[in-house]
């Protein structure tokens, strides 16, 4: 037939959702910038009385369009995927593009490890730097060793162990539901993703009740500060990894994937295997190593 296409890639219909994206992240970033830092302009002016006393509401409208963004864009994909648009030059290009995002996601922590093991490390070298006066304070005694002194941290051997532990076992459950669904067993695949879920629920509640009784703060000190920047993206990320597997089982049920086809299913287990790579690294150093 004339015109018929004579290629292997999928070249989409006009779609709304990278506008909508960019807006609602623009939005966002207004509202968290004036949450956090407030409007240097004339408190008298209509702009400062809407911007500043409504920079929460205008953080949660950005976040909402950007939902309902991510919401509409990867339904697009599922679209796609369900009616034969992912042929394999395309499958494959979304499985590099998911390996770039988790290395670029890996180059994310590499920023809050090397913070980390420098301040632990070179604390003494360090301490009277310019740079690190505000994290720290004036008064520079005591700081030959690290955790700071008067500061009480964690016990790595308690809930934290007991966290490593969920994460391990979810690994597997994860992996086992892959390979279930690999060779047919779809209700194998269902328990598997059914555990994964909840054991990702029971690490973000404990990591919730440990917080709750930590004896130091983000704000108290540099250790603090990048203790909880560590540990709390990573939380933010096997909670983000939660939901990701939830989705899947709901597809799943609903008979979305099959033992040849299951990509998304794949890249949710690859992005839970890197929360929990990058768990064992919190927990061997952050918690065990530099206590």
């Amino acid at each position: 037939m004339a015109g018929a296409v004579k290629h292997d890639y999928h070249l989409v219909d006009p779609s709304p959702w990278p506008f909508t994206g960019s807006l609602g992240a623009f939005i966002m970033a207004i509202g968290a910038v004036i949450q956090m830092k407030g409007l240097s302009t004339n408190a008298e002016s209509w702009a400062y009385f809407f911007l500043q006393k409504g920079s929460f509401t205008v953080l949660l409208l950005g976040l909402a369009v950007v939902l309902w963004t991510m919401i509409g864009w990867w339904g697009d994909v599922i679209k796609e995927s369900r009616q034969g648009d992912h042929t394999p030059v395309v499958d494959l290009g979304l499985r590099y593009g998911m390996i770039l995002f988790i290395v670029s996601e890996i180059m994310f922590f590499v920023a809050w490890f090397w913070m980390f093991f420098e301040a632990a490390l070179f604390h003494e070298v360090r301490a009277g730097a310019s740079f690190y006066g505000p994290a720290i304070g004036a008064d520079f005694s005591g700081w030959e060793s690290w955790p700071p002194p008067g500061v009480e941290t964690f016990d790595p051997f308690h809930l934290p162990l007991i966290n490593t532990l969920i994460l391990l076992l979810s690994g597997t459950t994860v992996t086992w539901a892959h390979h279930a669904l690999q060779h047919g067993d779809r209700k194998g695949a269902t328990l598997g993703l059914i555990l994964t879920v909840a054991l990702g629920f029971c690490f973000t509640l404990l990591q919730v009740y440990e917080y709750t009784h930590a004896h130091f703060a983000f704000d108290g000190n540099l250790y603090g500060a990048t203790f909880f920047m560590a540990t709390g993206f990573h939380g933010a990320h096997v909670v983000i990894g939660t939901v990701f597997l939830a989705v899947c089982l709901l597809r799943l049920l609903a008979g979305h994937f099959t033992p040849e086809k299951h990509f998304g299913m794949e890249a949710a287990a690859w992005y839970w295997h890197f929360v929990d790579v990058v768990w064992l690294f919190l927990f061997a150093f952050v918690y065990v190593a530099f206590q």
